[in-house]
């Protein structure tokens, strides 16, 4: 499957490759307080630039990063969700942000789940992490959702070193139990 051909459909979202016609939603989510609260804090439009040009790097290094999540019914680019695993990262994670004002209507697992079956059954990982703030309720009730587990503090690599981060996560085996509930 060539990098073009990536192109997930559930029943309300499309995640897919970003690309620079995501650039304006991408610099609006990143300039948003709430939403970046756990996410490195509010970036300017040229960071928010070398961030969304940084994922799409990683989908030509790496082979995946995270998908844009588009609304089917509108074409909105309303956040980013999927794999990650930058160099020096904890685990190969599948993390999520869903712009605040998308926050709360099941987006986000419904991409969680889309993103972590394609983790397992295609890029074969063996284990999922989320890094996420001790404080980060509403991704905490995310991760709790799809039968990951606190399995205790971890470190991000620079510049994030100082962030407090547990990691949540699965095996394969335990995402091919827990899916279940949501076939």
């Amino acid at each position: 499957m060539g990098l073009e051909d990536i192109h997930i459909e559930t029943e309300r979202l499309i995640l897919r490759r970003p690309n620079a016609s995501d650039f304006d939603g991408w610099a609006d989510f990143q300039a948003d307080e709430k939403t970046m609260t756990y996410l490195g804090g509010v970036k300017s439009r040229a960071e928010s630039w070398r961030d969304l040009c940084c994922m799409v790097g990683a989908w030509h290094v790496r082979g995946y990063a995270m998908f844009s999540l588009i609304l089917k019914d509108s074409g909105q680019w309303i956040g980013r969700i999927g794999p990650w695993y930058p160099d020096g990262w904890p685990g190969t994670e599948v993390g999520w942000g869903v712009a605040s004002e998308f926050a709360g209507k099941g987006y986000a697992l419904e991409a969680a789940v889309a993103s972590m079956n394609y983790a397992i059954d295609t890029l074969g990982w063996t284990d999922i992490c989320h890094t996420i703030d001790p404080e980060n309720r509403a991704s905490i009730k995310l991760a709790e959702r799809v039968g990951s587990t606190n399995r205790g503090p971890t470190r991000l690599p620079e510049p994030y070193q100082d962030a407090r981060v547990d990691d949540w996560g699965q095996s394969r085996d335990q995402w091919s139990e827990n899916r279940k509930q949501f076939q």
